[in-house]
């Protein structure tokens, strides 16, 4: 998968915190001192205030008066809560983009066979990269720019991430899933985005 291009300071910082998050550089309830990021990262403060404003909205982060910024202790109904929402999200963008995939699937085909492999290694890290990709391009194919930032805006990959390191959850084969999303598209199925909300609903974790 491409990496996304970094376009500002505050992004940077953003996805640092969130890798220091996800590989559990900091634990949940512990807290995040601004000061010391901006040391370390040898920023002023200011890029680093806005960059968690940013976290705390996707709830990934809290603050309290007094008390300073701390990483939430998310429980499996927190990480379920976002499904709902982007299965929906995901109707809306199969729909949209049916017919688009209908004639070429080439943005997705890569990242089933990378899952393939990720399933033959059981790389749950790479499971999880390329379940993602391929739901960011399934969106991305719908052609509606307000709908990907609102996609994006969710936190999936980080709170997908965070489902397996923080709660267990088995992260299960997805390749052949994806296979048949392909498939759908490919034979114009009129119930494509019911299937598309159905497998998105069907990989929550459960409290």
């Amino acid at each position: 998968m491409t990496p996304p291009v970094i376009h500002s300071l505050r992004e940077q910082i953003r996805e640092h915190i969130v890798e220091g998050i996800v590989s559990g550089r900091w634990k949940p309830g512990e807290r995040i001192v601004e000061r010391r990021i901006a040391t370390e990262l040898r920023v002023s403060q200011t890029p680093v205030r806005e960059a968690l404003r940013e976290l705390e909205s996707l709830r990934l982060i809290e603050s309290a008066p007094n008390k300073g910024v701390r990483v939430r202790n998310l429980t499996a109904a927190d990480l379920e809560e976002s499904y709902p929402v982007r299965a929906g999200l995901e109707q809306i963008a199969a729909e949209l983009a049916a017919e688009r995939l209908a004639r070429d699937c080439s943005a997705l085909e890569p990242h089933v066979l990378a899952l393939y492999e990720a399933d033959r290694r059981a790389d749950g890290t790479a499971q999880v990269r390329h379940t993602v990709a391929f739901h960011r391009e399934l969106v991305r194919a719908a052609g509606n720019s307000v709908l990907l930032h609102t996609w994006e805006g969710l936190g999936i990959e980080v709170f997908t991430a965070l489902s397996i390191r923080w709660l267990g959850t088995v992260q299960k084969s997805y390749a052949e899933e994806h296979e048949e999303l392909v498939e759908a598209f490919r034979r114009r199925d009129p119930g494509i985005g019911a299937l598309v909300k159905d497998h998105v609903l069907g990989c929550a974790p459960r409290a």
